[in-house]
C-alpha cells in the first residue's frame, strides 16, 4: 500500500520517544546547562549511494542513520538528547518496512536516550533519502585542531570490519540475525562506544578527538590539516585498515601513554601514529630508509562510478 503523508507522521508519533509532541510547525530545544555548549551535527544517508535497500534490513538501518550521528556528538564531547527526522520517500517504501524501520528507530532512541524533537516527509520519484540532525550538550567541545606535536594517536577499536562486512555483501553474503557476522554487523549494525567521547574530553591531556567515518586514511588526513601538523603513520597498518570507512571509533591524540589512558578509561586502544611538526605532507609513513608521503585512500562522498 502506498503510504501518505498523514501515514508516515501518525506513526512517528505513535512510534518515536518524543513524538507525542510533535504538534507544531516547530520544536524546542531544552535551556542549554550551565557550563555546556549546544552541539549539532547532521548526515544524509542515500539509497545506492550509502547503502541499498536489499541489503541493510530496515531496522538496522534506522539504528545506523541514528547511531552515525550520535558517535558524531560523542567525539566531540557531547551527550547527546534529541534528533530531528527527514524521510525523503520513494513509491517502493510501503507499510511494513516503515514500521519495521520506525519500531528500530525508537528501539535505538530509547537506548540511547533520546528523543525526536521534529523533522520533515517528502516523497520522491524512486529510491529513499534518510536525514538525521542530532543535538547534545558538551562541557568541552574536543575539536579536531588541537593535536600537538608529539601526541600519540589511538583509535578505540580496530579499522576495517566494516569495509571487510561491505565486501562480503558485495559477494552475495547477507544478515542473519540467527547467526550474526560480525564484519556485516560492523557495516549493517555499527555500536559506536557511546560515553567514551565525554570522558575523553574530561582529560586535558587529550588534545583533539575526531569520529571515524570515511576512512582511518581520510579522517587522520583531516586531523593533521585542522590542526596545521603532519600524522606519521603505524607503518604496521595494512591497507584495509587505512581505507576502511564507516568504522565509527573515536580517534584522538594525547600526550598520555597508552599503558596510563588504559589504566584511566580501563578499556584498550590501539595505536594508529603519532603527531609531528608540519612535513612534506598531512600523512607520511617510514619506508625503512626514510618517510614518504602516504595517499589519502579513504571514501569521496562526490565520485561516482
Amino acid at each position: 500500500m502506498h503510504l501518505k503523508e498523514a501515514d508516515v507522521l501518525a506513526r512517528i508519533r505513535a512510534r518515536l520517544p518524543g513524538g507525542g509532541s510533535l504538534l507544531d510547525d516547530c520544536g524546542a530545544l531544552p535551556p542549554v546547562p550551565a557550563g555546556h555548549r549546544l552541539l549539532v551535527t547532521t548526515d544524509l544517508m542515500e539509497s545506492e549511494q550509502h547503502f541499498r535497500l536489499d541489503w541493510h534490513p530496515p531496522d538496522l538501518l534506522a539504528r545506523k542513520l541514528l547511531m552515525v550521528n550520535l558517535s558524531d556528538l560523542d567525539a566531540s564531547g557531547a551527550r547527546p538528547f534529541g534528533f530531528t527526522l527527514t524521510l525523503a520517500l520513494g513509491p517502493g517504501v510501503d507499510e511494513p518496512w516503515m514500521d519495521t524501520f520506525l519500531e528500530g528507530l525508537a528501539r535505538a532512541s530509547r537506548q540511547a536516550g533520546v528523543e525526536v524533537l521534529g523533522g520533515d516527509t517528502v516523497g520522491r520519484p524512486a529510491g529513499l533519502g534518510l536525514g538525521l540532525t542530532a543535538f547534545g550538550f558538551a562541557a568541552r567541545w574536543l575539536r579536531r585542531d588541537g593535536l600537538r606535536a608529539g601526541d600519540l594517536i589511538l583509535v578505540d577499536q580496530r579499522p576495517g570490519a566494516s569495509l571487510r562486512g561491505l565486501r562480503k555483501l558485495e559477494a552475495g553474503q547477507r544478515w542473519d540475525p540467527a547467526r550474526p557476522d560480525p564484519d556485516l554487523k560492523a557495516h549493517l549494525d555499527p555500536t559506536p562506544n557511546l560515553g567514551l567521547g565525554p570522558r575523553l574530553a574530561a582529560l586535558p591531556e587529550v588534545h583533539a578527538c575526531l569520529d571515524l567515518s570515511d576512512g582511518l586514511s581520510r579522517d587522520l588526513h583531516n586531523l593533521a590539516e585542522a590542526s596545521h601538523l603532519s600524522i606519521l603513520v603505524d607503518p604496521d597498518l595494512d591497507e584495509d585498515s587505512l581505507r576502511g570507512g564507516e568504522d565509527y571509533a573515536r580517534c584522538f591524540g594525547t600526550n598520555l601513554s597508552q599503558a596510563e589512558l588504559e589504566r584511566r578509561l580501563g578499556q584498550p586502544f590501539f595505536p594508529v601514529g603519532r603527531a609531528v611538526e608540519k612535513g612534506s605532507a598531512p600523512l607520511l609513513v617510514y619506508d625503512g630508509s626514510g618517510t614518504r608521503a602516504l595517499p589519502d585512500l579513504g571514501f569521496d562522498h562526490f565520485a561516482h562510478d
